[in-house]
């Protein structure tokens, strides 16, 4: 049996080395054993291949070897396309779609399952997440410090960390993995093809990135370390449908919308420290830390116009013009008091991961150590400012507009025609256009809004292996061990009203006249008709002390309900045994093993309820609770001939809850109006006056017992065909339940109260469903010198998943979010001589995505289909005969080259039917050019 070794002599070049082995050795060789023979294969007789060649046959390689069904990416890979993150790299692996969020890829399903019901390490170990779940938002971690990605589908024994969907494991570079010194910079230049929609940011940015590699002492210390900067501008042209309701003729038209401009630049530093020691063969020691600094700022201006809703007291009138399968595509609304928006949000996060791993051979054991520790501090700051041609939504107020407003043919969004000017500062001015105030701001008081929630993940992980090589005929090695994880997640969601400090109740002249000193001037709304819109910096405004501000959660039961502690401590014991043996005279090798995984889980938080007299009741509470799961795990996989195989698997896994469903802060309320005998339904509790919404602290995980059926074959070191069959059977899935809560302990918000019953409804996340999914891959790898060697240097790979599921939850059914039907992947390069050219076609179906809401948290909505173009043009000056360019390569990027759009649509919950798009998000192409040096 052929295998093929790596021998890894730089960034830029790449040797295959072909050696006889049987599965036998492969299973049995140690851990120093394997580097030895690693270093050894420089001195073998080899093929040169570069660049993104080398990426392919690395990926390849680590598919072919390794016991589970897994598919990576390299630095090659990831560094080629145009990418912000590592989310754009891994969304071509097969299996794999990404989500953009705000413009830029962050959100990775694998087969179908989204974030959160996937695992993300760092070098093995888990990562804490900036998100208020364990979903990895993928926009955080930089392309520059990654060395390499691989997405485990079928787990083992010895994989800690696992998910229903899968694992992606982020890998940094080995320094004693290379046999040179490296040391490489990168720059690139960006700019976004929507110009800058807004007067105060910019449409260009630049990235740049340095890295340092080296051994000491004869290959026995090794260094590594990097550096990456990124200031990345994007813009965009975005729609948003409140809704679509129905006149009293039963057709549907569009109810309100809020369509805006966005530019936003995302400042990301990034630093990364490996250092190895391996003073002999039986010992080696590997440190590594990283430290990423993220912010992404945005600024966005539109105007919010409640088209159904123009007037509080129902004063406005819609006309239909003419509709469309019962959807208005042309009407006539009047009287719309609409509001300009000029809005801020900040995204600020700081990632610190440390990791130390011991690794000690003594005789026909390995002993391995590892800790680790993680933390991730993540703050929002979302600030929204009106401004208004009146105070208030009562009749008579301000000045209302006469809009003609037309659906595009696809109603992707529409087309204005005011007879109101949206730039005119003696028309508007600060002040609330809605009663969208509520406590002490005044019934329409609400002139801003302030969310500052922040997040605090912070995890410790520590773990003890041990592998022994057994002389048995059937496995090659046993491998017990433990592993202990702390983690601590907690969020705490402040708010404030903002209010001018003129403000009189009712009063339409309480606006304040926007000072010259904040005005910028106008941003154009022309790609929706609705001409220029006033500009000015809320940002200063509120800095500047310009609002009152009142804080939301005196009297805000949800403010307090979203603020919440969840800890964990988990402890994980394993064995597993490797498999190499034999079938018919065929090698069968893989392995078998169990996971015994006990959790005890608890949430500190808060109970809420008003008062009558205004105000509310806190009370802290602290809820939670313990349980185990054993995961049992097998790997198989028939080598039918040198380049032939068949693999199997079967596992069971598990996605842990998502935290904020984990929290145990719980608000309730006390309906007086239902307090009596003429109201109350003893047999239906919906009528009780109690009634409650909560997280759940007893939150069990998500089970899937998982099928895998793959066949491979390797034709070349650069090639190979592939195709998968899988099938998950899906146990206590997580929804949304109404359960009978016994309020007997509660207070009336009036202690005169006295209830009728202390019977209610809670509603809680809760395990109830049963899901299915089931799916198949299929893979080719083309090296066009297969077909002739005039083609040498051409390739193509080529990825297909379909996918099918059904979720019963109750008896009713949902979508698991993140799944498409059908993605196809698609890349064709050219690579020879210096030159380089690459083009990539990433496809998905409709799914449920997620959206940022008006309160910063995800939304889950019905995306659109889509398509999305990548290109790449290079060329590396180290293949000329130029001697003083040596070293020196050049790139040309373009992202997005179609302008694709995201969309998410308004669909009929009874029919189905696609009403309208709910969101069209246009962000234009963004272009790079890039010079790279390695020394």
């Amino acid at each position: 049996m052929l295998t093929v070794a790596l021998a890894t002599v730089g960034l830029s070049s790449y040797s295959i080395a072909a050696q006889e082995t049987s599965a036998d050795t492969e299973q049995r060789e140690s851990p120093a054993e394997a580097r030895e023979k690693a270093k050894a294969a420089a001195s073998v007789e080899v093929i040169e291949i570069k660049g993104f060649r080398r990426s392919v046959a690395e990926s390849i390689n680590t598919k072919q070897y390794s016991n589970s069904i897994v598919d990576s990416v390299s630095a090659e890979d990831i560094g080629k396309l145009p990418d912000s993150s590592i989310a754009e790299s891994i969304a071509r692996l097969p299996g794999l779609s990404a989500q953009r969020l705000d413009g830029r890829a962050s959100l990775v399903s694998v087969r179908g399952m989204g974030g959160d019901f996937n695992t993300t390490t760092f070098n093995g170990r888990e990562q804490v997440s900036i998100g208020d779940n364990r979903g990895v938002e993928f926009d955080l971690y930089p392309s520059e410090v990654i060395s390499e990605v691989v997405v485990y589908k079928t787990p083992d024994a010895s994989l800690i960390t696992q998910g229903i969907g899968g694992t992606v494991d982020l890998r940094s570079v080995r320094p004693l993995d290379k046999s040179e010194r490296i040391i490489n910079a990168n720059v690139r230049f960006e700019k976004n093809g929507l110009e800058a929609v807004n007067p105060d940011m910019d449409d260009q940015g630049k990235r740049g990135s340095i890295g340092y590699i080296d051994q000491f002492n004869d290959g026995k210390v090794g260094v590594a370390l990097a550096y990456a900067h990124m200031q990345s501008p994007n813009q965009e042209e975005r729609w948003h449908a409140w809704n679509y309701d129905r006149n009293e003729d039963g057709i549907r038209r569009l109810g309100g919308a809020k369509p805006y401009v966005r530019s936003s630049e995302l400042t990301r530093d990034s630093v990364l420290g490996v250092l190895e020691f391996a003073p002999n063969k039986d010992l080696h020691l590997t440190f590594d830390a990283m430290y990423v600094d993220f912010e992404d700022k945005q600024i966005l201006r539109g105007v919010e116009l409640p088209i159904g809703y123009g007037r509080d007291d129902g004063s406005s009138t819609i006309e239909v013009l003419e509709e469309r399968n019962g959807v208005a595509t042309r009407f006539r609304a009047n009287d719309v008091k609409g509001i300009v928006r000029n809005d801020v949000n900040f995204r600020q996060a700081e990632l610190t991961s440390f990791g130390a791993n011991v690794e000690y051979q003594l005789a026909d054991w390995t002993l391995e150590a590892d800790l680790s520790y993680s933390k991730a501090d993540r703050k929002l700051w979302v600030m929204e400012s009106y401004a208004t041609t009146g105070r208030g939504g009562n009749a008579g107020q301000g000045v209302g507009d006469d809009i003609i407003v037309e659906m595009n043919d696809s109603l992707t969004g529409a087309t204005f025609t005011p007879s109101l000017d949206y730039s005119d500062r003696a028309l508007f001015e600060l002040g609330a256009a809605r009663n969208w105030g509520v406590g002490e701001v005044g019934v329409d008081g609400q002139d801003g809004n302030l969310l500052t929630p922040e997040t605090k993940d912070e995890m410790t992980t520590f773990k003890l292996a041990a592998n022994r090589l057994l002389e048995n005929d059937f496995f090659s090695s046993v491998e017990v061990g433990v592993n202990y994880s702390k983690r601590e997640k907690s969020k705490v969601d402040y708010g404030e009203y903002l209010r001018v400090p003129n403000y009189v109740a009712g009063d339409v002249n309480s606006t304040l006249p926007i000072d010259d000193k904040y005005y910028l001037g106008n941003v154009s709304l022309g790609y929706l008709g609705m001409g220029n819109m006033i500009a000015y910096d809320s940002l200063a405004m509120y800095r500047d002390g310009v609002y009152d501000s009142v804080v939301q959660g005196d009297t805000v039961p949800d403010k307090w309900r979203g603020t919440w502690t969840v800890f964990e401590d988990i402890y994980t014991t394993y064995v597993k045994a490797d498999i190499s043996s034999y079938v018919f005279d065929l090698p069968l090798y893989g392995n078998i093993g169990v996971q015994y995984v006990y959790t005890d889980q608890s949430s500190d938080g808060f109970q809420v309820s008003s008062r009558p007299e205004g105000g509310l009741n806190i009370d802290p509470t602290t809820q939670g609770d313990s349980y185990s799961n054993v995961l049992p795990s097998l790997n198989l996989v028939l080598k039918v001939t040198d380049e032939q195989q068949l693999r199997f698997g079967a596992a069971r896994t598990v996605a842990r809850p998502r935290m904020d469903q984990m929290n145990s802060s719980f608000s309730y309320g006390f309906d007086r109006g239902r307090n009596n005998p003429g109201v109350f339904n003893p047999d239906d509790l919906t009528t009780s006056p109690w009634s409650s919404g909560s997280g759940n602290p007893s939150l069990k995980p998500i089970v899937a017992d998982q099928f895998d059926l793959s066949y491979e074959y390797y034709y070349t070191s650069e090639g190979y065909v592939a195709a998968a069959v899988f099938h998950k059977d899906i146990k206590d899935w997580v929804a949304n339940n109404d359960t009978i809560f016994d309020f007997s302990d509660f207070n009336t918000p009036n202690p005169e109260d006295v209830p009728i019953t202390n019977l209610g409804v809670n509603t809680i996340p809760d395990n109830v469903g049963d899901a299915k999914v089931s799916g198949a891959e299929l893979t080719a790898v083309v090296p066009f010198n297969v077909l002739t060697e005039a083609l040498d240097g051409f390739g193509a790979v080529l990825s297909a998943t379909f996918l099918d599921s059904e979720v019963d939850v109750k008896g009713m059914q949902q979508e698991i979010p993140g799944l498409s039907d059908k993605v196809y992947n698609f890349t064709v390069y050219y690579e020879k001589a210096g030159f380089q050219f690459r083009t990539s076609m990433n496809y998905r179906s409709e799914y449920q995505g997620a959206v940022r809401n008006q309160t910063a948290n995800l939304d889950t909505r019905t995306a659109a289909s889509e398509t999305l173009w990548d290109a790449q043009l290079g060329y590396d000056f180290s293949e000329s005969s130029i001697d003083a360019l040596k070293g020196l390569s050049v790139t040309f990027q373009v992202q997005n080259i179609t302008d694709e759009p995201f969309v998410t649509n308004f669909v009929d919950g009874e029919t189905g039917q696609v009403i309208g798009a709910q969101d069209y998000q246009r962000y234009g192409r963004n272009f790079m050019l890039g010079f790279g040096y390695k020394f």
